[in-house]
Protein backbone atom coordinates (compact mmCIF):
# COMPACT_ATOMS: atom_id res chain seq x y z
CA UNK A 1 0.00 0.00 0.00
CA UNK A 2 1.11 3.35 -0.34
CA UNK A 3 -1.22 5.13 2.24
CA UNK A 4 0.83 8.72 3.22
CA UNK A 5 1.68 6.84 6.59
CA UNK A 6 3.96 4.32 5.35
CA UNK A 7 6.14 6.98 4.09
CA UNK A 8 6.52 8.95 6.94
CA UNK A 9 9.76 7.57 8.43
CA UNK A 10 13.33 8.76 9.20
CA UNK A 11 14.88 7.63 6.02
CA UNK A 12 12.78 9.93 3.71
CA UNK A 13 13.52 12.44 6.07
CA UNK A 14 17.53 11.92 5.54
CA UNK A 15 16.80 12.02 1.90
CA UNK A 16 15.20 15.48 2.22
CA UNK A 17 18.07 16.67 4.19
CA UNK A 18 20.74 15.56 1.43
CA UNK A 19 18.60 16.92 -1.34
CA UNK A 20 18.86 13.78 -2.90
CA UNK A 21 18.19 13.50 -6.54
CA UNK A 22 17.46 9.93 -6.93
CA UNK A 23 14.03 10.37 -4.64
CA UNK A 24 12.88 13.43 -7.09
CA UNK A 25 9.35 12.32 -7.71
CA UNK A 26 9.46 8.97 -5.61
CA UNK A 27 7.99 10.79 -2.22
CA UNK A 28 6.80 14.30 -1.57
CA UNK A 29 7.08 16.37 1.37
CA UNK A 30 4.19 18.14 3.74
CA UNK A 31 5.44 20.65 5.58
CA UNK A 32 3.26 21.06 8.41
CA UNK A 33 4.00 24.42 9.55
CA UNK A 34 4.02 26.08 6.16
CA UNK A 35 1.04 23.89 4.64
CA UNK A 36 3.36 23.32 1.75
CA UNK A 37 4.63 20.49 0.06
CA UNK A 38 7.95 20.11 -1.44
CA UNK A 39 10.14 17.54 -3.72
CA UNK A 40 13.70 16.18 -2.24
CA UNK A 41 15.34 18.30 -4.34
CA UNK A 42 14.03 21.95 -2.54
CA UNK A 43 16.36 24.67 -2.16
CA UNK A 44 14.76 25.76 0.70
CA UNK A 45 15.76 25.38 4.26
CA UNK A 46 15.42 21.81 5.65
CA UNK A 47 12.00 21.27 7.66
CA UNK A 48 12.39 20.21 11.27
CA UNK A 49 11.66 16.43 11.48
CA UNK A 50 8.71 16.71 13.19
CA UNK A 51 7.02 19.12 10.88
CA UNK A 52 7.13 16.60 7.91
CA UNK A 53 5.07 14.37 6.41
CA UNK A 54 5.61 11.88 3.43
CA UNK A 55 3.46 11.21 0.45
CA UNK A 56 4.49 8.96 -2.35
CA UNK A 57 1.99 10.86 -4.54
CA UNK A 58 1.03 14.30 -5.02
CA UNK A 59 -2.48 13.96 -5.02
CA UNK A 60 -1.94 12.36 -1.29
CA UNK A 61 -0.41 15.79 -0.18
CA UNK A 62 -2.96 17.71 -1.96
CA UNK A 63 -6.06 15.74 -0.43
CA UNK A 64 -4.38 16.21 3.25
CA UNK A 65 -4.66 20.03 2.49
CA UNK A 66 -0.78 21.03 1.23
CA UNK A 67 -0.74 23.01 -1.52
CA UNK A 68 2.26 22.30 -4.09
CA UNK A 69 5.91 24.77 -3.65
CA UNK A 70 6.31 27.63 -6.10
CA UNK A 71 10.05 26.90 -5.49
CA UNK A 72 10.77 23.58 -6.50
CA UNK A 73 7.49 22.93 -8.40
CA UNK A 74 6.44 19.38 -7.70
CA UNK A 75 4.63 18.86 -11.50
CA UNK A 76 8.43 19.28 -12.88
CA UNK A 77 9.23 15.89 -10.83
CA UNK A 78 10.00 12.90 -12.37
CA UNK A 79 6.64 10.47 -12.30
CA UNK A 80 6.81 8.47 -9.33
CA UNK A 81 4.39 6.01 -7.27
CA UNK A 82 3.58 4.08 -9.96
CA UNK A 83 6.29 3.05 -11.19
CA UNK A 84 8.09 2.56 -7.74
CA UNK A 85 6.20 -0.21 -6.97
CA UNK A 86 7.47 -3.74 -7.03
CA UNK A 87 5.07 -5.08 -9.90
CA UNK A 88 5.76 -8.77 -9.60
CA UNK A 89 4.61 -8.54 -6.11
CA UNK A 90 1.72 -6.67 -6.51
CA UNK A 91 -2.00 -8.75 -6.09
CA UNK A 92 -4.84 -8.19 -8.53
CA UNK A 93 -6.25 -5.08 -7.31
CA UNK A 94 -2.79 -3.99 -6.82
CA UNK A 95 -2.17 -4.29 -10.77
CA UNK A 96 -5.67 -2.85 -11.41
CA UNK A 97 -5.20 0.05 -9.53
CA UNK A 98 -1.98 0.91 -11.28
CA UNK A 99 -3.64 0.48 -14.66
CA UNK A 100 -6.22 2.62 -13.73
CA UNK A 101 -3.67 4.99 -12.70
CA UNK A 102 -2.06 5.11 -15.96
CA UNK A 103 -5.22 5.50 -17.70
CA UNK A 104 -6.22 8.57 -15.95
CA UNK A 105 -2.59 9.64 -16.77
CA UNK A 106 -3.48 9.22 -20.54
CA UNK A 107 -6.51 10.99 -19.70
CA UNK A 108 -4.81 14.01 -18.84
CA UNK A 109 -2.58 13.74 -21.66
CA UNK A 110 -5.50 14.18 -24.54
CA UNK A 111 -7.03 16.31 -22.95
CA UNK A 112 -10.59 14.78 -22.65
CA UNK A 113 -12.80 16.42 -20.69
CA UNK A 114 -15.89 14.43 -21.19
CA UNK A 115 -17.56 12.73 -17.61
CA UNK A 116 -17.87 9.27 -16.96
CA UNK A 117 -14.01 8.83 -17.28
CA UNK A 118 -13.62 6.49 -14.54
CA UNK A 119 -16.75 4.31 -15.32
CA UNK A 120 -15.20 3.94 -19.25
CA UNK A 121 -11.50 2.87 -17.25
CA UNK A 122 -13.38 0.64 -14.82
CA UNK A 123 -15.40 -1.04 -17.90
CA UNK A 124 -12.04 -1.47 -19.86
CA UNK A 125 -10.58 -3.24 -16.95
CA UNK A 126 -13.54 -5.18 -16.53
CA UNK A 127 -14.53 -4.53 -13.18
CA UNK A 128 -17.92 -2.01 -11.54
CA UNK A 129 -16.66 1.23 -11.16
CA UNK A 130 -17.50 1.20 -7.52
CA UNK A 131 -14.57 -1.53 -7.24
CA UNK A 132 -12.39 0.68 -9.31
CA UNK A 133 -12.79 3.79 -6.55
CA UNK A 134 -12.76 1.14 -3.80
CA UNK A 135 -8.79 -0.60 -4.50
CA UNK A 136 -7.85 2.95 -6.16
CA UNK A 137 -8.28 4.41 -2.99
CA UNK A 138 -7.04 1.40 -0.93
CA UNK A 139 -3.79 1.36 -3.29
CA UNK A 140 -3.17 5.12 -3.35
CA UNK A 141 -4.54 6.72 -0.60
CA UNK A 142 -6.84 9.07 -3.01
CA UNK A 143 -9.91 8.51 -5.42
CA UNK A 144 -10.05 8.30 -9.30
CA UNK A 145 -11.41 12.03 -9.18
CA UNK A 146 -8.96 13.06 -6.81
CA UNK A 147 -6.08 11.67 -8.78
CA UNK A 148 -7.03 12.69 -11.72
CA UNK A 149 -8.12 16.84 -10.50
CA UNK A 150 -4.24 16.72 -9.22
CA UNK A 151 -3.02 15.93 -12.15
CA UNK A 152 -4.82 18.34 -14.48
CA UNK A 153 -4.00 21.31 -11.94
CA UNK A 154 -0.56 20.60 -11.87
CA UNK A 155 -0.28 20.46 -15.69
CA UNK A 156 -2.24 23.64 -15.66
CA UNK A 157 0.47 24.56 -12.90
CA UNK A 158 3.22 23.90 -15.13
CA UNK A 159 1.60 25.90 -18.20
CA UNK A 160 0.81 29.17 -16.17
CA UNK A 161 4.58 29.43 -14.74
CA UNK A 162 6.69 28.12 -17.52
CA UNK A 163 4.34 29.58 -20.87
CA UNK A 164 2.59 33.15 -21.31
CA UNK A 165 -0.51 31.19 -22.51
CA UNK A 166 -3.93 33.36 -21.67
CA UNK A 167 -5.69 31.24 -18.75
CA UNK A 168 -8.59 30.04 -21.27
CA UNK A 169 -5.94 28.24 -23.52
CA UNK A 170 -4.74 26.47 -20.08
CA UNK A 171 -8.08 25.87 -18.88
CA UNK A 172 -8.87 24.17 -22.32
CA UNK A 173 -4.99 22.05 -22.65
CA UNK A 174 -5.07 20.93 -19.32
CA UNK A 175 -8.51 19.13 -19.84
CA UNK A 176 -11.43 21.39 -17.32
CA UNK A 177 -14.47 22.08 -19.34
CA UNK A 178 -14.78 25.58 -18.69
CA UNK A 179 -12.76 28.48 -17.51
CA UNK A 180 -15.61 28.58 -14.46
CA UNK A 181 -14.91 25.41 -13.60
CA UNK A 182 -10.59 25.75 -13.94
CA UNK A 183 -10.64 28.47 -11.84
CA UNK A 184 -12.69 27.04 -9.38
CA UNK A 185 -10.52 24.21 -8.72
CA UNK A 186 -7.78 26.24 -8.88
CA UNK A 187 -8.46 28.70 -6.16
CA UNK A 188 -10.11 25.62 -4.09
CA UNK A 189 -6.60 24.07 -4.00
CA UNK A 190 -4.42 26.34 -4.02
CA UNK A 191 -6.10 29.70 -2.64
CA UNK A 192 -4.57 31.11 -5.21
CA UNK A 193 -6.15 33.01 -9.21
CA UNK A 194 -4.01 31.43 -11.92
CA UNK A 195 -3.16 34.77 -12.97
CA UNK A 196 -1.83 35.24 -9.15
CA UNK A 197 0.59 32.53 -9.72
CA UNK A 198 2.60 33.91 -12.85
CA UNK A 199 3.41 37.15 -10.21
CA UNK A 200 4.32 34.60 -7.66
CA UNK A 201 6.18 31.61 -9.50
CA UNK A 202 9.51 31.26 -10.00
CA UNK A 203 10.41 30.29 -13.44
CA UNK A 204 13.38 28.55 -15.05
CA UNK A 205 15.45 30.21 -17.26
CA UNK A 206 15.62 27.88 -21.10
CA UNK A 207 18.40 27.66 -23.62
CA UNK A 208 17.70 29.66 -26.53
CA UNK A 209 19.44 29.33 -30.11
CA UNK A 210 19.06 31.98 -32.68
CA UNK A 211 16.66 29.12 -34.42
CA UNK A 212 14.21 29.47 -30.80
CA UNK A 213 12.89 32.46 -32.06
CA UNK A 214 8.87 30.78 -31.12
CA UNK A 215 7.00 28.24 -29.71
CA UNK A 216 6.61 27.18 -26.01
CA UNK A 217 9.09 26.40 -23.58
CA UNK A 218 9.17 24.14 -20.56
CA UNK A 219 10.95 21.82 -18.15
CA UNK A 220 11.35 18.05 -17.30
CA UNK A 221 12.95 16.37 -14.35
CA UNK A 222 14.95 13.15 -14.32
CA UNK A 223 16.61 11.28 -11.55
CA UNK A 224 20.41 10.54 -11.87
CA UNK A 225 21.96 8.86 -12.93
CA UNK A 226 21.13 9.28 -16.20
CA UNK A 227 23.94 8.35 -19.07
CA UNK A 228 23.52 11.40 -21.50
CA UNK A 229 25.90 10.41 -24.13
CA UNK A 230 24.69 6.51 -24.69
CA UNK A 231 21.35 7.77 -24.91
CA UNK A 232 22.00 10.23 -27.51
CA UNK A 233 24.30 7.82 -29.07
CA UNK A 234 21.58 5.21 -29.02
CA UNK A 235 19.17 7.61 -30.68
CA UNK A 236 21.65 9.26 -33.19
CA UNK A 237 22.70 5.82 -34.68
CA UNK A 238 19.19 5.14 -35.59
CA UNK A 239 18.23 8.76 -36.38
CA UNK A 240 16.66 9.60 -40.37
CA UNK A 241 17.61 12.37 -42.14
CA UNK A 242 15.04 14.97 -42.10
CA UNK A 243 13.22 13.63 -38.98
CA UNK A 244 15.57 14.02 -36.47
CA UNK A 245 18.76 15.76 -35.38
CA UNK A 246 21.26 14.92 -32.81
CA UNK A 247 23.70 17.29 -31.43
CA UNK A 248 26.25 15.29 -28.93
CA UNK A 249 28.60 17.88 -28.15
CA UNK A 250 25.35 20.40 -27.05
CA UNK A 251 23.74 17.58 -25.25
CA UNK A 252 20.91 18.41 -27.34
CA UNK A 253 18.24 16.28 -29.64
CA UNK A 254 15.47 17.61 -32.13
CA UNK A 255 13.16 15.87 -34.45
CA UNK A 256 9.38 16.51 -36.24
CA UNK A 257 6.35 15.59 -34.56
CA UNK A 258 2.63 14.62 -35.91
CA UNK A 259 -0.09 14.45 -33.50
CA UNK A 260 -3.72 13.02 -35.17
CA UNK A 261 -6.72 14.42 -33.05
CA UNK A 262 -10.60 13.50 -33.88
CA UNK A 263 -10.47 16.55 -36.16
CA UNK A 264 -7.16 17.36 -37.28
CA UNK A 265 -3.72 16.05 -37.92
CA UNK A 266 -1.06 18.56 -35.61
CA UNK A 267 2.20 18.87 -37.57
CA UNK A 268 5.37 20.52 -35.41
CA UNK A 269 8.65 20.00 -33.89
CA UNK A 270 10.25 19.22 -30.75
CA UNK A 271 13.93 20.31 -29.13
CA UNK A 272 15.29 19.21 -25.93
CA UNK A 273 18.20 20.05 -24.33
CA UNK A 274 19.96 18.29 -21.20
CA UNK A 275 20.86 19.65 -18.12
CA UNK A 276 22.92 17.40 -16.69
CA UNK A 277 24.15 19.63 -13.40
CA UNK A 278 20.33 20.03 -12.67
CA UNK A 279 18.98 16.57 -13.75
CA UNK A 280 16.49 18.47 -16.16
CA UNK A 281 15.88 18.93 -19.28
CA UNK A 282 14.98 22.03 -21.47
CA UNK A 283 12.16 21.20 -23.68
CA UNK A 284 11.18 23.35 -26.59
CA UNK A 285 7.93 22.47 -28.29
CA UNK A 286 6.45 24.14 -31.33
CA UNK A 287 3.23 26.35 -30.80
CA UNK A 288 1.32 24.55 -33.55
CA UNK A 289 1.30 21.53 -30.80
CA UNK A 290 -0.42 23.76 -28.03
CA UNK A 291 -3.52 21.65 -28.32
CA UNK A 292 -1.94 18.50 -27.72
CA UNK A 293 0.94 19.79 -25.70
CA UNK A 294 0.32 17.42 -22.43
CA UNK A 295 0.36 14.77 -24.73
CA UNK A 296 3.41 15.67 -26.26
CA UNK A 297 5.17 16.10 -22.94
CA UNK A 298 3.99 12.94 -22.37
CA UNK A 299 5.38 11.37 -25.16
CA UNK A 300 8.87 13.41 -24.76
CA UNK A 301 8.74 11.81 -21.42
CA UNK A 302 8.52 8.59 -22.59
CA UNK A 303 10.77 8.69 -25.37
CA UNK A 304 14.00 10.00 -23.32
CA UNK A 305 12.84 7.45 -20.31
CA UNK A 306 12.91 10.73 -18.20
CA UNK A 307 10.69 9.30 -15.52
CA UNK A 308 12.65 5.75 -15.12
CA UNK A 309 13.88 4.51 -11.45
CA UNK A 310 17.79 3.75 -10.87
CA UNK A 311 17.42 2.81 -7.36
CA UNK A 312 14.98 0.37 -7.94
CA UNK A 313 15.98 -0.98 -11.27
CA UNK A 314 19.59 -1.08 -10.06
CA UNK A 315 18.59 -2.74 -6.76
CA UNK A 316 17.79 -5.96 -9.49
CA UNK A 317 20.44 -4.94 -11.75
CA UNK A 318 23.44 -3.55 -10.42
CA UNK A 319 25.22 -7.18 -9.39
CA UNK A 320 25.02 -8.57 -12.86
CA UNK A 321 25.99 -5.14 -14.78
CA UNK A 322 27.98 -2.99 -12.39
CA UNK A 323 29.58 0.80 -13.92
CA UNK A 324 26.01 1.11 -15.94
CA UNK A 325 23.20 2.62 -14.02
CA UNK A 326 22.92 5.47 -16.15
CA UNK A 327 21.64 3.57 -19.23
CA UNK A 328 17.65 4.46 -20.06
CA UNK A 329 15.74 2.18 -22.44
CA UNK A 330 15.32 4.62 -25.56
CA UNK A 331 11.25 5.09 -26.18
CA UNK A 332 9.84 6.98 -28.92
CA UNK A 333 7.51 10.06 -29.59
CA UNK A 334 5.10 7.54 -32.47
CA UNK A 335 4.20 3.91 -31.60
CA UNK A 336 3.81 3.14 -35.28
CA UNK A 337 6.59 4.81 -36.38
CA UNK A 338 9.18 2.36 -33.96
CA UNK A 339 6.91 -0.40 -34.95
CA UNK A 340 7.90 0.51 -38.65
CA UNK A 341 11.34 0.61 -37.96
CA UNK A 342 11.45 -2.92 -35.85
CA UNK A 343 9.79 -4.17 -39.05
CA UNK A 344 12.26 -2.92 -41.25
CA UNK A 345 15.22 -4.03 -39.01
CA UNK A 346 14.26 -7.85 -38.94
CA UNK A 347 17.26 -9.83 -39.38
CA UNK A 348 19.44 -6.89 -40.37
CA UNK A 349 22.10 -4.78 -39.38
CA UNK A 350 20.76 -1.34 -37.24
CA UNK A 351 22.82 0.51 -40.69
CA UNK A 352 20.61 -1.96 -43.40
CA UNK A 353 17.46 -0.82 -41.15
CA UNK A 354 18.15 2.62 -41.02
CA UNK A 355 18.37 2.69 -44.83
CA UNK A 356 15.43 0.71 -45.84
CA UNK A 357 13.33 3.28 -43.04
CA UNK A 358 14.88 6.61 -44.89
CA UNK A 359 13.70 5.33 -48.17
CA UNK A 360 10.47 5.37 -47.07
CA UNK A 361 10.59 8.75 -45.24
CA UNK A 362 11.98 10.05 -48.35
CA UNK A 363 9.20 8.07 -50.82
CA UNK A 364 6.25 9.27 -48.35
CA UNK A 365 7.50 11.72 -45.51
CA UNK A 366 5.03 14.71 -45.59
CA UNK A 367 7.10 18.17 -46.08
CA UNK A 368 7.17 20.51 -43.03
CA UNK A 369 8.71 23.40 -42.03
CA UNK A 370 11.11 24.23 -39.37
CA UNK A 371 13.35 26.47 -37.31
CA UNK A 372 16.10 24.15 -38.69
CA UNK A 373 17.49 22.98 -41.37
CA UNK A 374 18.10 19.41 -40.46
CA UNK A 375 14.07 19.01 -40.00
CA UNK A 376 12.58 19.01 -43.01
CA UNK A 377 10.32 15.69 -42.69
CA UNK A 378 7.58 14.08 -40.98
CA UNK A 379 7.57 10.40 -40.66
CA UNK A 380 4.95 9.30 -42.89
CA UNK A 381 1.60 8.05 -41.27
CA UNK A 382 -0.57 4.72 -40.83
CA UNK A 383 -2.97 6.24 -43.41
CA UNK A 384 -0.19 7.11 -45.85
CA UNK A 385 1.07 3.52 -45.61
CA UNK A 386 -1.98 1.50 -45.15
CA UNK A 387 -2.94 2.91 -48.80
CA UNK A 388 0.28 1.81 -50.45
CA UNK A 389 0.74 -1.04 -52.83
CA UNK A 390 3.39 -4.21 -51.71
CA UNK A 391 4.95 -3.39 -55.01
CA UNK A 392 5.65 0.10 -54.22
CA UNK A 393 7.60 -1.17 -50.77
CA UNK A 394 9.39 -3.41 -53.07
CA UNK A 395 10.89 -1.63 -55.29
CA UNK A 396 12.46 0.43 -51.86
CA UNK A 397 13.92 -2.64 -51.76
CA UNK A 398 11.43 -3.89 -48.95
CA UNK A 399 11.28 -7.89 -48.43
CA UNK A 400 8.40 -9.38 -49.59
CA UNK A 401 7.14 -10.12 -45.76
CA UNK A 402 7.99 -7.11 -44.68
CA UNK A 403 5.75 -5.36 -46.99
CA UNK A 404 2.78 -7.50 -45.71
CA UNK A 405 3.73 -7.00 -42.21
CA UNK A 406 3.81 -3.24 -43.01
CA UNK A 407 0.66 -3.02 -44.44
CA UNK A 408 -1.01 -4.94 -42.30
CA UNK A 409 0.00 -2.66 -39.48
CA UNK A 410 -0.41 0.36 -41.28
CA UNK A 411 -3.97 -0.95 -41.59
CA UNK A 412 -4.41 -2.01 -38.04
CA UNK A 413 -3.65 1.08 -36.42
CA UNK A 414 -5.75 3.05 -39.01
CA UNK A 415 -8.93 1.11 -37.95
CA UNK A 416 -8.29 1.44 -34.66
CA UNK A 417 -7.45 -1.97 -33.62
CA UNK A 418 -3.99 -2.05 -32.41
CA UNK A 419 -2.81 0.87 -29.23
CA UNK A 420 0.68 1.24 -29.73
CA UNK A 421 0.98 3.92 -27.09
CA UNK A 422 2.68 3.73 -23.53
CA UNK A 423 -0.23 2.45 -20.75
CA UNK A 424 -2.00 0.10 -23.79
CA UNK A 425 -2.66 -3.59 -22.17
CA UNK A 426 0.79 -5.19 -23.24
CA UNK A 427 -0.26 -9.11 -23.30
CA UNK A 428 -3.33 -7.99 -25.77
CA UNK A 429 -0.79 -6.01 -27.62
CA UNK A 430 1.47 -8.29 -27.78
CA UNK A 431 -1.25 -11.13 -29.01
CA UNK A 432 -2.30 -8.93 -31.63
CA UNK A 433 0.84 -7.87 -33.24
CA UNK A 434 1.77 -11.29 -33.79
CA UNK A 435 -1.35 -12.29 -35.32
CA UNK A 436 -0.50 -10.00 -38.29
CA UNK A 437 1.77 -10.89 -40.90
CA UNK A 438 5.81 -11.38 -40.54
CA UNK A 439 5.40 -9.96 -37.00
CA UNK A 440 7.20 -12.76 -34.60
CA UNK A 441 7.92 -12.69 -30.81
CA UNK A 442 11.33 -10.42 -31.55
CA UNK A 443 9.16 -7.61 -32.77
CA UNK A 444 6.80 -7.80 -30.32
CA UNK A 445 8.94 -7.65 -27.73
CA UNK A 446 10.85 -5.17 -29.24
CA UNK A 447 8.09 -2.86 -29.87
CA UNK A 448 6.65 -3.40 -26.23
CA UNK A 449 9.77 -2.67 -24.92
CA UNK A 450 10.74 0.79 -26.53
CA UNK A 451 6.86 2.35 -27.85
CA UNK A 452 4.59 0.45 -24.78
CA UNK A 453 7.43 1.55 -22.08
CA UNK A 454 7.17 -2.15 -21.00
CA UNK A 455 9.66 -2.24 -18.26
CA UNK A 456 9.80 -6.40 -18.49
CA UNK A 457 10.15 -6.79 -22.24
CA UNK A 458 12.42 -9.84 -23.40
CA UNK A 459 13.06 -10.19 -27.22
CA UNK A 460 14.72 -13.79 -26.30
CA UNK A 461 15.33 -14.06 -30.31
CA UNK A 462 17.96 -11.37 -30.50
CA UNK A 463 21.47 -12.49 -32.04
CA UNK A 464 23.23 -10.06 -30.03
CA UNK A 465 21.46 -10.79 -27.01
CA UNK A 466 22.65 -14.04 -27.05
CA UNK A 467 26.15 -13.47 -28.20
CA UNK A 468 26.35 -11.03 -25.01
CA UNK A 469 25.21 -13.73 -22.86
CA UNK A 470 27.28 -16.23 -24.22
CA UNK A 471 24.15 -18.70 -25.32
CA UNK A 472 24.11 -18.38 -29.18
CA UNK A 473 26.09 -21.83 -29.92
CA UNK A 474 23.32 -23.64 -27.30
CA UNK A 475 20.90 -26.01 -28.91
CA UNK A 476 18.02 -23.59 -27.56
CA UNK A 477 19.77 -19.77 -27.11
CA UNK A 478 16.35 -18.31 -26.77
CA UNK A 479 15.47 -20.66 -23.86
CA UNK A 480 18.57 -19.83 -22.27
CA UNK A 481 18.07 -15.92 -22.48
CA UNK A 482 15.14 -16.27 -20.73
CA UNK A 483 16.30 -18.60 -18.23
CA UNK A 484 19.21 -15.92 -17.74
CA UNK A 485 17.09 -13.11 -17.53
CA UNK A 486 14.28 -14.48 -15.49
CA UNK A 487 16.16 -13.09 -11.93
CA UNK A 488 16.12 -10.02 -13.70
CA UNK A 489 12.31 -9.22 -13.58
CA UNK A 490 10.37 -6.72 -13.52
CA UNK A 491 12.92 -4.68 -15.49
CA UNK A 492 14.28 -7.25 -17.80
CA UNK A 493 14.26 -4.06 -20.97
CA UNK A 494 16.18 -2.22 -18.91
CA UNK A 495 18.67 -5.64 -17.92
CA UNK A 496 18.12 -6.24 -22.66
CA UNK A 497 19.89 -2.51 -22.88
CA UNK A 498 22.68 -3.16 -20.39
CA UNK A 499 23.36 -6.06 -22.10
CA UNK A 500 23.79 -4.40 -25.87
CA UNK A 501 25.78 -2.01 -24.33
CA UNK A 502 28.37 -4.58 -23.28
CA UNK A 503 31.78 -5.07 -25.35
CA UNK A 504 30.50 -7.21 -28.47
CA UNK A 505 33.55 -8.73 -29.93
CA UNK A 506 30.95 -11.23 -32.24
CA UNK A 507 29.89 -8.07 -34.28
CA UNK A 508 26.65 -8.99 -33.83
CA UNK A 509 23.95 -5.87 -33.97
CA UNK A 510 21.57 -4.64 -31.87
CA UNK A 511 18.55 -3.45 -33.39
Amino acid sequence: MFAPAAFDNDAHYLALKARDARFDGRFFTGVTSTGIYCRPVCKVRTPKRENCRFFALAAQAERAGFRPCLRCRPELAPRGGLECANWSAQDASAILAREAARALDAVVQTGITRAGVVSAIAQRLGISARHLHRIFEAQWGVSPLQYLQTRRLLAAKQLLTDTDLQVAQVAHVSGFASVRRFNAAFVGHYQLQPTALRKAGVRLAAPKTSAQASGLRLHASYRPPYDIAAMLGFLAQRGLEGVEHVDPAGASIARTVAVDTPTARLRGWVHGQFGAQQCRVALHVSASLLPVLPQVLARLRAWLDLDADPLAINAVLDARFPGLDGLRVPGTVDGFELAVRAILGQQVTVAAGRTLTQRLVQRWGEDVTTPWPELRKLFPSAQTLAAVNASELGALGVARQRQQALIALAQAVCQGQLDLTPGAQVARTLAQLQALPGIGPWTAQYIAMRALRWPDALPAKDVALQHALGVRHEPAPARAVEKAFAAWAPWRSYAVIRAWHAPNPTGAHTP
